[in-house]
């Protein structure tokens, strides 16, 4: 990592830009598999299967078989912690249910406003090095929850032809039985447009690397929402003097080891813990299986000593990370100045993996800064709000005049007319 002590403000700015990944042009790529998958349908699946997963599909859906064994392929033990998880984001995600709460804005004037579901939702899982079956809970739970009438899940299979079976006990556990074997930009392209198999959809969620992302975003030509922009993972941690530095170094390598372009930062106001949690990143990261990728994204993270927890936030909130923990005395009393941030964890005991996982939160966080102006995914995800208004003769009456002139002065005389004619004839 790379070692800041007291910078000043004028380059945090610069300490804030993420690691720079080769620009690849892909836009023709998507293009061109979208337009094979609109014309082609499965047999287009099968053949970008083939050629970017080395796999030779005979069926493109999930069985019933393979959903049955795959029960026999996990331990108890995971089956318990998938159901836990389960239960503690079920539990988060029920309490953000809103009730219908009519306003009488005027007499006679009622408005009020209704959660419907999204009809058709589709979920990508990843399945590479790390298939994330986490995410199959913080998708379909929520998904569940609001009432989506169809919930569609693609996940790339391994080279046997095979879905990790954690991947479809997560989904059978949530119901979800429409599970298909294909993945990366030729499974977006199914989503959106459909095929003889699988079903279109009418929003795509789900993270995945720079193919899939792009292919999210062309998507939305068709008419086709997404969750939110997805990029590396990353994770921005302060602390202060009575931080655990093993603590800290374990945070910190727990997002390193996502890929090798994500980041960590670490903001403190004691340089004894800056060097007692470099030391520790030393020593937890020789027992790492994924200690390369690690390291790599290591090389692009930083360390940075500031004055006090105050400016240690407003550096985080320019840097607006996905994942913000507070290794802090009284971390509670920070939580007003919190601007920009995906999702906080507070305290020594907070550990972002417990967010990653278990608590009930949702993992599905903007990246890259975009936690600015986008909030991670929730139940209102998967919902769209509808507005209702009620009128009486006597609240059109009490209005009337207003809307009258209002559209008279921008020129729109028959929105004047619908008000004026109900007045006359009513």
């Amino acid at each position: 990592m790379k070692v800041l002590k007291y910078p000043k403000k004028e380059f945090w700015q610069k300490l804030t830009v993420r690691p720079e990944t080769q620009k690849i042009s892909l836009q023709e790529t998507v293009r061109k598999i979208f337009e094979e998958v609109k014309n082609s349908g499965d047999e287009a699946l099968k053949k970008y299967t083939l050629e970017f997963d080395h796999v030779a599909l005979s069926g493109i859906q999930v069985s019933e078989e393979e959903l049955k064994e795959a029960e026999t392929l996990i331990s108890t033990e995971l089956k318990q912690a998938i159901l836990q998880a389960r239960s503690n984001i079920e539990k988060f995600h029920l309490s953000q249910k809103e009730a219908v709460q009519p306003v009488e804005t005027q007499a006679g004037v009622k408005c009020w406003r209704e959660s419907r579901a999204i009809e058709k939702v589709g979920l990508y899982i990843p399945g590479g090095t790390a298939p994330l079956f986490s995410t199959v809970l913080m998708l379909a739970v929520p998904a569940k929850i609001a009432g989506c009438k169809q919930i569609v899940l693609c996940t790339p299979p391994n080279k046997n032809g095979k879905i990790h079976p954690a991947i479809l006990f997560a989904a059978q556990t949530t119901g979800i039985s429409e599970i298909y074997k294909v993945g990366g930009i030729q499974s977006i392209a199914a989503l959106t447009l459909g095929t003889e198999t699988i079903p279109s959809v009418y929003k795509i969620f789900g993270p995945g690397n720079q193919y899939v992302t792009a292919a999210k975003q062309y998507a939305q030509e068709f008419k086709v929402n997404i969750d939110l922009p997805a990029g590396p993972s990353e994770v921005l941690v302060i602390a202060d003097p009575q931080a655990n530095p093993g603590f800290l170094a374990a945070d910190l390598l727990s997002q390193a080891e996502h890929g090798v372009d994500s980041q960590v930062i670490l903001l403190t106001t004691d340089e004894s813990v800056l060097e007692r949690t470099l030391a520790e990143i030393k020593a937890q990261l020789k027992v790492l299986p994924r200690k390369e990728i690690a390291e790599k994204a290591l090389e692009n993270s930083r360390a940075i000593v500031l004055s006090d927890v105050n400016e240690c936030i407003e550096f985080s909130n320019l840097y607006a990370p996905e994942h913000l923990i507070l290794a802090v005395k009284n971390a509670k009393t920070y939580i007003p100045e919190i601007e920009n941030a995906g999702s906080v964890f507070l305290g020594n005991y907070s550990c972002e993996s417990a967010g990653d996982y278990a608590s009930g939160t949702n993992h599905t966080l903007p990246t890259n800064g975009y936690a600015r102006n986008y909030s991670g995914v929730s139940l209102d995800s998967f919902i769209k709000k509808i507005t209702f208004q009620e009128l009486t003769r006597e609240g059109l009456k009490n209005i009337g005049k207003t809307i009258e002139l209002m559209a008279e002065a921008e020129h729109l005389h028959a929105h004047k007319n619908a008000v004026t004619i109900r007045l006359i004839e009513g």
